[in-house]
């Protein structure tokens, strides 16, 4: 086996129980995902937040992040509106109750996150954090942030 195979294991491994675990947190505590909490974060970011913002941060389809924000749309924590350059396309918006929803939950993520991360210096998360940006500009750049429809 390589050098990189078990860092690469460690790191699929690492992200996915921290993933859960905030995951779960934010569903016994507030009745969302992490997957929908990261949605609400890029619309509340991202003026004008198109469809294709989120499949360029997260990485993920269109039809999947379409799918994803019929959800939200359903919960009542977004809205589509008419793109005002472009009527064929939409812009997504946080509701008055999706953007309480994004205000409760980061706090929850902050603290679940700090906790599940205790075990590890603060430098040395500063150095992760460090490494990990430019791996992630790094695959961004020779992978693409669109993935492939499948």
């Amino acid at each position: 086996m390589s050098r990189v195979t078990p860092v690469f294991i460690d790191l699929v491994r690492v992200e996915t129980r921290l993933y859960n675990a905030v995951s779960a947190r934010l569903s016994a505590e507030l009745g969302l995902s992490l997957g929908q909490f990261e949605m609400l974060e890029i619309i509340g970011r991202i003026p004008g937040c198109r469809v294709l913002d989120i499949v360029g941060e997260i990485g993920i389809t269109v039809g999947a992040v379409s799918k994803a924000v019929d959800r939200l749309v359903a919960a009542g924590w977004c809205e589509r509106v008419a793109h005002p350059q472009d009527r064929r396309s939409s812009v997504l918006q946080l509701t008055p109750d999706g953007a309480k929803q994004l205000t409760a939950s980061r706090p929850v993520v902050e603290s679940e996150v700090a906790a599940l991360t205790s075990a590890v210096s603060p430098d040395d998360l500063a150095r992760i954090s460090t490494t990990l940006s430019t791996l992630r500009t790094s695959l961004e750049a020779h992978c693409g942030s669109r993935p492939e429809a499948t």
